[in-house]
């Protein structure tokens, strides 16, 4: 599997959705660390302190070295893990999902449970959408007027986002760039423009790009 730094596209989200009476009520956040992740966790339960359960998982760090989760009164086995493995198999990094339950009167059974929790987190992300987390580094380029329209057409067309473009003595563009990608795109820039141009690499940044995946909500119980 490919190593990916994803995460929800909102910072905060809320989903919900009626399962056989029972009301399954999605709370998801970015988090940072374990006591924003549990903050999050206890607000959630003040505000729906009168749910019948309050199940929560989070992960943390790129290849999720910190994972927890409570099944708050389901059986065990059969809610805070199944959420936790579809953050995991999705590669969802650094959120917290709380589902909140209202029980309806029809018992689900354990597989009912599972694919209850498990099915309102993924359905959930689906509809919030994911973005990748991309470390870029600002480079700025310094040309004649004469070859602007040459070099910005050529970013276009290899896609690269120009972030800001100040009209001075010579004209100033300022892009985004992979941090992994310097080396080639400062090549590529000099071929292009016969070396007239200074090359300027700045600081870092993350950047947040939309990412497109069907989001999956098998566990190891439910293949």
């Amino acid at each position: 599997m490919v190593e990916l730094d994803l995460t929800i596209a909102q910072q905060a989200a809320v989903f919900e959705q009626d399962i056989k009476k029972s009301r399954f009520i999605l709370n998801i956040a970015r988090v940072a660390n374990e006591e924003e992740a549990q903050t999050f966790i206890n607000d959630i339960k003040k505000q729906e302190r009168k749910a019948n359960h309050n199940v929560w998982a989070y992960v943390l760090g790129k290849k999720d070295e910190v994972q927890r989760y409570s099944d708050d009164g389901e059986p065990a086995g059969t809610a805070g893990v199944p959420m936790l493995e579809v953050l995991k198999n999705n590669q969802v990094h650094n959120v917290v999902a709380v589902v909140t339950r209202y029980f309806g009167g029809v018992k689900l059974g354990a597989g009912g449970l599972i694919r209850a929790y498990a099915g309102t987190v993924a359905d959930g992300i689906a509809e919030v959408g994911l973005v990748e987390l991309v470390k870029q580094q600002e480079v700025q380029l310094t040309v004649d007027y004469s070859q602007f329209e040459t070099i910005k057409y050529w970013l276009e067309q290899h896609e690269y986002q120009i972030l800001a473009v100040d009209y001075a003595t010579e004209v100033v563009l300022t892009v985004g760039v992979e941090a992994d990608a310097i080396t080639a795109f400062t090549q590529a820039i000099e071929n292009q423009l016969a070396g007239k141009v200074t090359i300027v690499v700045g600081a870092e940044r993350m950047v947040e790009r939309p990412y497109s995946r069907n989001i999956s909500a098998k566990t190891t119980s439910l293949k």
